[in-house]
């Protein structure tokens, strides 16, 4: 009977151990569910959250540099309108060198092409010389072109499945038309760069046709048509690939059945926008990271749990033999992932280098249209200059005219010096920076002035210190700054009777230049040194000085500021930081 008793409370030692055990496993594996239901929950709405705006900025970055380049373009139909070798040329029927002018004038804007169309709609001069002689009149770019003032922005569909874009701008010769001026805008560059993503781009006019894509069977047709085409090579196989269904937030789009997130960016023209459409493999792939470390933390427990219940050995090498095995998997998984994220870090530097080199040729374009805003005052003031010399000769007064071409000389080495730093306007650095006396460079702007002054019979009112005040600067582009300065001053009081430019130069702590007149003062201070823009007349000026005249100072480390005076009129400020003698002595 003890035997018996002995067995009996063995066996109810063991049913109650077991059931204990049972019930931990339990307990555990309702745990290891909840917990791995909420974090696939909760990680799935935050990486999400994280694609979508990481593709709204991408979206914003590719909107913004189609918009740059559609107004870089925008201007150039203008400015070779008024080339008076395009004029001549149309007037006098002699197009031999007006192709070759053409295809220069490609290399430095960066345009698909230039056309040049007469009246009748032929083509009279182009880049591609193959095209001359070809019709254009039926052509919306030149039939709207002539029907306008302004310059006309066309979009036509090719044969080949792309779209035309082009601006163009009627030009006139003494106020009749006499022919056509035709830019194309490359764009499809910029569909080759999206190509080189996981996500499918494409752009939309006002109607909603398509009319720039990552898939080429998507131009030409509408976004609805577009997702309900059967085949999706290339960029739109990259962008559903290997999506997983099992997601959080509902999809916004389905392309072929599968669910990617849709992006949508209004571009400022035209009425277009840009969409794109991304995949949630990125999504899915660190939400199934994050819960494959969870699913191995509650495996290694479950095993312990095992471990501990069991007690046999054959059990324990079984269980240590899988959690290796395991942990050797989540190693390779881990290796994958670092891996993966090397590459698309190379991948940001190399779009951030391609950003930085994109925003360095929109300033070199900028400049090239800054080239005859800036030698407008040498040519200017050579035109004086070469007048009173030719009136000098004819009264015998050589040695008097010789002065005058002196000068003139000076001029032309001065334009040359000009031209050099458009060279190297577009970087920053001081290793053309010198000390340089502000009276003197004050002293050669005014000599520079000297013919436009003395015609608007203008007054200046000088205040200079005795001493020198030097400041670290190139001489030449502080010489530019002086003269913009002084010819905004003289465009500002060319309708009062007796205009007056005072100048005033202090030091202190900095080296303060106060150009004053006695002008209509400044209508909008806000724009005031915004590029191209301007109160003058068509034909008087680009809008460039004082932008660029603001770039120059802040390449000086200064800081050039403008207000309207209590009294009337304008005041502009230059402040520079001054070069006191022992900083003079240690450059």
């Amino acid at each position: 009977m003890a035997g018996n008793d002995d067995t009996s409370t063995a066996d109810s030692l063991s049913g109650r151990f077991s059931w204990r055990s049972r019930l931990a496993v339990i307990v555990l594996f309702f745990i290891a569910i909840t917990t791995i239901w909420f974090t696939n929950q909760f990680l799935t709405e935050r990486y999400t959250v994280s694609t979508k705006n990481r593709a709204e900025v991408r979206l914003t970055l590719y909107s913004g540099n189609l918009l740059s380049e559609l107004q870089r373009n925008a201007v150039v139909p203008l400015l070779l309108s008024r080339d008076p070798a395009m004029i001549n040329a149309l007037n006098s029927g002699d197009f031999s060198s007006t192709s070759q002018r053409l295809i220069s004038y490609k290399d430095e804007i960066g345009a698909a092409s230039l056309i040049l169309l007469d009246l009748d709609g032929r083509t009279v001069a182009a880049t591609d010389r193959n095209n001359l002689g070809a019709p254009h009149r039926t052509e919306s770019y030149f039939v709207e072109a002539l029907r306008s003032n302004e310059t006309v922005f066309s979009t036509s569909d090719r044969e080949t499945g792309n779209f035309q874009f082009t601006y163009s701008r009627r030009i006139d010769s003494d106020r009749r038309a006499v022919g056509v001026m035709v830019v194309e805008v490359d764009l499809r560059k910029f569909e080759r760069s999206w190509a080189g993503i996981a996500d499918a781009v494409m752009v939309t006019d006002s109607s909603g046709t398509i009319i720039l894509s990552t898939e080429p069977r998507w131009r030409g047709i509408t976004e609805a048509e577009a997702l309900s085409v059967e085949s999706a090579p290339s960029a739109i196989e990259r962008a559903i690939k290997a999506t997983s269904d099992w997601t959080a937030l509902p999809a916004d789009a389905y392309v072929q059945g599968e669910a990617v997130m849709r992006m949508e960016q209004r571009i400022p023209f035209q009425g277009w926008s840009m969409t794109s459409f991304t995949t949630y493999t990125s999504v899915r792939e660190r939400v199934n990271g994050v819960l494959a470390l969870e699913i191995m933390g509650f495996a290694v427990l479950l095993s312990l749990v095992f471990w501990f219940t069991t007690r046999k050995a054959l059990s324990r090498s079984m269980i240590f033999q899988r959690e290796s095995a395991e942990l050797r998997q989540l190693n390779a998984r881990l290796q994958r992932e670092i891996a993966e994220r090397e590459k698309m870090q190379k991948n940001l530097e190399v779009a951030e280098q391609t950003l930085a080199q994109s925003s360095k040729l929109a300033a070199l374009g900028e400049m090239s249209a800054a080239v005859s805003h800036e030698l407008n005052q040498p040519l200017a003031a050579m035109k004086t200059y070469l007048a009173g010399a030719k009136l000098l000769l004819h009264r015998k007064r050589p040695e008097e005219a010789l002065s005058s071409f002196q000068r003139i000389d000076d001029l032309i080495d001065r334009m040359g010096s000009i031209t050099r730093q458009l060279k190297s306007y577009a970087r920053k650095g001081g290793d053309a920076f010198e000390p340089v006396d502000i009276r003197d460079a004050l002293s050669s702007a005014l000599s520079m002035m000297e013919p436009q002054l003395k015609r608007r019979h203008t007054k200046i009112t000088k205040s200079f210190p005795r001493v020198p005040v030097r400041v670290m600067a190139d001489r030449i582009r502080l010489e530019q700054v002086i003269i913009n300065l002084l010819r905004n001053a003289l465009d500002a009081t060319k309708a009062n009777d007796d205009p007056t430019i005072d100048l005033l130069l202090s030091a202190g702590e900095t080296a303060t230049l106060t150009v004053r007149d006695n002008g209509h003062g400044i209508d909008d201070l806000d724009a005031l040194f915004e590029p191209f823009y301007t109160t003058k007349q068509p034909g008087d000026g680009v809008g460039l000085g004082l932008a660029i005249s603001s770039g120059i100072v802040n390449d000086l480390g200064g800081r050039l500021t403008a207000r309207n005076a209590d009294g009337g009129g304008a005041v502009f400020e230059v402040q520079l930081p001054i070069l006191s003698e022992e900083t003079q002595a240690a450059e």
